[in-house]
């Protein structure tokens, strides 16, 4: 595609295509990048969205659990990870993750969100373990547990296979994998932001089995740092065609790469790329989730996890493609550990409840696999101030 997407006529095929319904190709994908016109591409995404998904933004109320932070690889845009013997490194006891999750019991909680560092010597039992007394202390929580990349280090220390590791972990009550690991997926970017040894390949293969067992997974891209568009592009059309092969994803969610604000007790810089980085602007991300939605077509719904881009743009996010904005996180560690720019460290159902409505859209609360658990009246339409979603 030579023409530039400011040319009037390549924007009205553009339009012809999605209203039509079509699949988007790379060229288009990154011609949508090109443009300036963010109004016009968040509401082709808003069009999209609402075809979908209607005016519902659907949340949940989950608590994140990080239970060691030690870990082997030294990727180059984390803040989260320690050495063993560091100073604030540190590993949980399964008893002391139970604690912490049972705190959290009376707020309602749906699910657990549990990811770790690649720890060197803790034994692949300790997984399940955690798994079967979380799921004992919370039986009516999901757990939504562990990356691809965790999973694949569970393969390097147990001897078992993805498979065989998956199976015991369902069995201990593993309703969901999360979508981290996946960062950019081009080799050609990933090996300066890296420093573990799942690539495309091992993480598709790992969602791929995890889709046959019957799991729905999420998927996540972390954009803005070194990458172009081409690279989103790419990323996005990779797990296109894995969920034309699998229909297992359920949600993909653009997450935004954040400097080291050297927050930490240490006062350390962990963050090796932010030298050479700027993070994206709220226009940047907000093009983003647009054209994710646009290029992404057989996944149900986007995500804008409001941690990682502030409470006013993950509202604006849900008026360029997504649909959804991430629960009542408490203590995010991973970016919390880096960005220290002003989000809160929790949200509440109630002020979730306030956030989407004042974005002119009615709550739905979910379960992780996206059921319904209940719905919340929208905007009060009999106020003339009252906040209406972008027209389509």
């Amino acid at each position: 595609m030579t023409a530039s997407v400011q040319d009037v006529g390549l924007k009205r095929e553009l339009e012809a295509k999605i209203r039509a319904g079509e699949r988007l190709t790379r060229e288009d994908g990154i011609a949508l990048y090109e443009t300036d016109d963010l109004a016009w591409l968040g509401g082709l995404a808003h069009e999209v969205r609402t075809r979908k998904n209607g005016d519902v933004v659907h949340f949940n109320v989950n608590r994140h659990l990080n239970m060691t932070n030690v870990c082997t690889a030294s990727c180059a845009y984390c803040s989260f990870q320690r050495k063993p013997g560091e100073k604030d490194a540190y590993t949980m006891r399964i008893e002391e993750a139970v604690r912490l999750a049972k705190a959290m019991e009376n707020e309602n909680l749906t699910e657990l969100h549990i990811v770790n560092g690649l720890h060197p010597t803790l034994p692949w039992r300790y997984y399940p373990r955690s798994l079967s007394a979380l799921k004992e202390a919370l039986p009516q929580v999901s757990l939504k547990a562990f990356t691809a990349t965790e999973i694949h280090h569970f393969e390097t220390i147990s001897g078992l296979s993805a498979s065989e590791i998956l199976d015991e972990l369902i069995e201990a009550g593993l309703e969901s994998l999360t979508g981290g690991g996946a960062e950019i997926f081009d080799w050609e970017v990933r090996q300066h932001i890296v420093d573990h040894n799942t690539h495309w390949e091992d993480w598709s293969r790992i969602h791929r089995l995890a889709h046959e067992k019957g799991l729905k997974t999420p998927a996540t891209m972390l954009y803005g740092h070194i990458e172009e568009p081409r690279h989103r592009v790419d990323h996005v059309l990779r797990l296109r065609e894995l969920q034309d092969e699998t229909g297992g994803f359920q949600v993909f969610i653009p997450l935004r790469y954040q400097h080291d604000f050297v927050d930490m007790k240490d006062g350390k810089i962990r963050n090796r790329l932010q030298a050479r980085t700027t993070m994206a602007t709220g226009a940047e991300a907000l093009k983003t989730f647009a054209v994710s939605r646009l290029l992404f077509d057989n996944v149900p719904h986007v995500k804008v996890f409001w941690v990682m881009h502030g409470v006013q743009t993950a509202q604006l996010a849900l008026q360029h493609g997504a649909d959804d904005m991430d629960g009542s996180v408490v203590e995010y560690k991973i970016t919390h550990d880096a960005d220290n720019y002003g989000t809160p460290n929790k949200l509440g159902r109630e002020d979730l409840l306030d956030l989407i409505r004042d974005a002119g859209f009615r709550p739905v609360e979910r379960n992780t696999r996206y059921e319904i658990i209940r719905e919340y009246p929208g905007p009060d339409a009999g106020r003339r101030e009252s906040p209406q979603p972008m027209r389509v």
